[in-house]
Formats: C-alpha cells, structure tokens, sequence
C-alpha cells in the first residue's frame, strides 16, 4: 500500500512538472530550452521534475496583464458623460419649444382681444376703409398728372 501511495505521488510530481513546462512560454523557460527539457522530463520523470522546479522554472515574477481602467466616479464613464450632455441638450430644446409655444399664444391671445371692427389696427391707423380722411400721403398720388 505504502508503495501504491509513493508511485501515485511521483507520478502527481511528473505529471505536475511535465504540464507546467508545456504551458511555460518558451522564452520563459531557465538553462535548457523547452523541447530540452520536456526530454528530461520523459527520461528521468522524477528527477527531471525536481531539476525543472529549482533549475528550469520561470521566476515567479508577475506578469504584467493589461487591466481595463474602470471608472471611479461617474463623471469619469464617457458613456454616463455623452448621457448627461444628450440629457443636457434635449431639455434645452424642451424649453426652447415651450417657451416659443408660450409666445405663440400670447400673441394668438393678444390678436383675438382687439376689436373687430377694426379700430386698433395700426394698418389703417383707425380708420375704415371708406373714410375721406387720410393722414399718410399717397406714394401713387402724383400731382404732375392732374
């Protein structure tokens, strides 16, 4: 039993080192090349693997993996920013519209409470259109052809 056991933890060593070397980039690898060194894991297994751990192993030195900047605050997201500009924009529009929507029927409100008749429209200064009296001159009115 005690042999099974000891064969088992060699073979977890072997296999261990063995996919360790292969996954190990090839510029990476320290004294011999890969291929060289997945050779001395199949001929000797156990002290192959035990020369691969002190010898071969790349320096446990972290990689430099590239990290996606996350933003801290929300004026930092460019997308939250393009949200609040679109937001900022389309209610500036919103009250332009209503602002001119307010003119618009103050001045409908502002015609429909003159007269009928017409007496306050600055047209025909209060006049209709038959009276004689006129205050303007006659642009037409010409006295060379009377």
């Amino acid at each position: 039993m005690l042999r099974v056991v000891g064969v088992v933890i060699v073979l977890v060593i072997f296999v261990y080192a063995l996919v360790d070397v292969i996954r190990t980039d090839r510029h990476q690898t320290r004294g011999i090349s890969k291929t060289a060194w997945i050779i001395v894991m199949i001929v000797l297994p156990l002290l192959g693997a035990v020369l691969w751990f002190i010898f071969g192993r790349p320096y446990n030195k972290p990689q430099a993996k590239p990290v996606r900047r996350q933003p801290t605050a929300p004026d930092d997201d460019p997308e939250f920013l393009r949200n609040l500009e679109t937001r900022r924009r389309n209610q500036a529009e919103d009250d332009r519209l209503k602002k001119l929507k307010a003119d618009l029927e103050a001045k409908e409100r502002a015609l429909d409470e003159k007269p009928a008749d017409g007496s306050g429209d600055a047209k025909n200064n209060g006049f209709k259109p038959g009276d004689a009296k006129r205050t303007e001159p006659d642009p037409h009115d010409t006295d060379e052809l009377k």
